[in-house]
């Protein structure tokens, strides 16, 4: 079993071009099915101001191709959806 604190150390990266889009903030639970829906990563580029809140990205968790030991590989995530659709 792995922690979130475990995960949130860990940095997510585009396997394709090799950029880091930074590390994992917050989970999003499929409560229906206990399973993780989606990772939720604040960009390292984009930082929150005095009053606004900083962009978070939200990766599906089928778009994870590996969890190592200090990184998370993700593909397909160029332009990740800004807000999950669990519409299905």
């Amino acid at each position: 079993m792995v922690r979130l604190s475990e995960l949130q150390v860990k940095e997510v990266i585009i396997m394709d071009s090799g950029r880091k889009l930074g590390h994992i903030h917050d989970l999003e639970i499929d409560t229906k099915l206990g399973k993780i829906a989606a990772i939720i990563v604040i960009p390292r580029d984009k930082k929150s101001g005095l009053f606004g809140k900083s962009e978070e990205l939200v990766i599906d968790w089928q778009q994870i191709i590996r969890i190592g030991t200090d990184v998370i590989l993700v593909k397909e995530a160029e332009k990740p959806a800004l807000y999950y659709n669990s519409s299905t």
